[in-house]
């Protein structure tokens, strides 16, 4: 950049000193308007590249209601059709090992995609404790923000679908004062909502719903995980309450999940 020197209109100077000093001007604000736009070129491209991620964010009522589980199962249906790969970007109750903290979710949907990846790419940040991600951190003085974990799930490839699982349920924290709807906005990813198919999960699933229509989510479809078989027929009395799309996830009717998937995503 060149040298910029400093107009005072008060001080005496020639035509010629003053053409100079525009020219100066001019040349200098060229430059900086290049370089200014240069950096606004490299947040554009990230921008986009988080716009145009291809993929789908497993997000759930709670902790412990099978989103591993189905995210497992979706990442085996759309193998079919992508290149898929994992993302868990930040996950608690990790086992300790030799080759330290080992993030048990990730390492198994890292498996189940057909070109695993080193964990450290599905899984950035690991923590021992069964605590939030965002109390976990904090508990070992590591800060993770919010763009941290954008950072984290983003593909090698473009062309790659990226399954991202959060951390606990829509409003669980995940990082620094930002929860998992949070990073599902940031991500500009569809959803899935994976609600356990019991008694009380139509209240459960009406509840995640409103939570992320208030932020304006784009939920694909919910998932009832029918852990235990059960005919409490929670799929047609929820969709009497809305217009998401419902499937319920049974071990036994793979077949049916597998198309439904298809169909959707």
């Amino acid at each position: 950049m060149g040298v910029i020197i400093p107009f005072n209109p008060n001080m005496e100077t020639n035509t010629e000193s003053r053409l100079t000093i525009i020219l100066y001007s001019v040349l200098n604000m060229e430059v900086l308007t290049l370089w200014l736009l240069s950096l606004d070129y490299r947040r554009r491209v990230l921008l986009l590249k988080s716009q145009t991620m291809k993929g789908l964010f497993i997000s759930g009522s709670g902790t412990n209601v099978g989103k591993t589980l189905i995210a497992s199962y979706i990442i085996k249906a759309l193998s079919v059709k992508y290149t898929v790969v994992a993302r868990k970007p930040i996950e608690s109750d990790c086992i300790k090992t030799a080759d330290g903290l080992m993030p048990k979710d990730a390492v198994l949907l890292n498996n189940l995609c057909a070109n695993p990846e080193p964990i450290s790419a599905v899984c950035k940040f690991r923590f021992e404790a069964c605590v939030s991600g965002e109390k976990a951190s904090a508990e070992q003085g590591i800060i993770v923000k919010l763009q941290d974990l954008v950072d984290a799930v983003q593909p090698i490839n473009d062309d790659d679908f990226v399954v991202v699982e959060g951390a606990g349920g829509i409003y669980s924290p995940i990082a620094q004062q930002a929860l998992n709807s949070d990073l599902a906005l940031a991500l500009k990813l569809p959803v899935v909502i994976v609600v356990k198919d019991e008694l009380g999960a139509i209240n459960q699933a009406l509840l995640s719903i409103n939570a992320a229509k208030k932020h304006k989510l784009n939920i694909v479809m919910l998932v009832l995980n029918q852990i235990t078989p059960n005919d409490l027929g929670n799929e047609e009395a929820l969709k009497a309450y809305t217009d998401i799309e419902v499937v319920t996830f049974n071990q036994n009717k793979i077949g049916n999940f597998n198309t439904k998937v298809m169909a959707l995503i």
